[in-house]
């Protein structure tokens, strides 16, 4: 019931025009980072409605039917739907398990930053973190982008550790959106510890990609940016 349910509300906001914006913002084309993801055009703050209103009614099994959808919005509306099942469950290393056999359906840079940190990153929290490494390794973008993101979760606590080693290991990763992700956990762990991230930049920024150290020192005073960049 709860799959119908959230299929058809979604559908009743579809919007055509905006789905192809979506489709060319999201490189769904030949070769790209999203080849072949299909878009209904709906919002995200519909769809955050929509997962409100129906997670109650909605099982693994309507999660998982959401997430083997070919639309886009059925998967990250299947991911806000997941969050909030895991914020409630009692068992999270069940929903922890289902997340990780799913992994290849989260499947664009939306659906792992708004659903890693808050499922995978938090049960870790006061764990072993090892399958953080595992992921890291990957061949596969998206499992070694939620590795990386995962540490959001670390990061809010001041607890940096990981996050820096795992952003170590991907220094010399080939791309962009792992550059993005790492320039972010960075810039993240800046916010709470200023000095802990000009350590890691003093150490790494002559080997850092461009887009990696841009997103890290964004908050930096520009003398230090300049001196970084240059």
């Amino acid at each position: 019931m709860g799959y119908n349910a959230v299929v058809k509300e979604l559908g009743k906001h579809k919007d055509a025009e905006k789905a192809r914006v979506l489709q060319r913002f999201f490189k769904t084309g030949k070769g790209e980072y999203g080849e072949g993801d299909v878009f209904l055009g709906v919002s995200v703050p519909v769809q955050r409605k929509v997962a409100g209103m129906y997670w109650r009614d909605c099982s693994l099994s309507d999660v998982q039917a959401l997430l083997d959808s070919k639309f886009h919005e059925h998967r990250l509306t299947g991911l806000f739907i997941l969050v909030k099942l895991y914020e409630k469950d009692k068992d999270k290393k069940k929903i922890v398990g289902f997340y990780l056999e799913n992994t290849e359906r989260v499947n664009n840079w939306d659906l792992v930053d708004s659903s890693a940190h808050k499922i995978i990153g938090d049960y870790l929290v006061g764990r072993d973190r090892k399958v953080l490494y595992k992921l890291l390794k990957s061949r596969y973008l998206w499992e070694r982008r939620i590795s990386v993101i995962s540490c959001f979760a670390f990061i809010a606590r001041n607890d940096f550790k990981d996050a820096l080693r795992i952003c170590e290991l991907l220094l010399k990763d080939e791309h962009d959106l792992i550059h993005k992700a790492t320039g972010w956990m960075l810039r993240e762990i800046g916010k709470r510890d200023l000095k802990v991230l000009e350590g890691f930049l003093v150490k790494h920024h002559k080997v850092m990609p461009r887009t990696m150290l841009r997103y890290s020192i964004e908050r930096l005073s520009e003398q230090k940016r300049k001196r970084l960049l240059g």
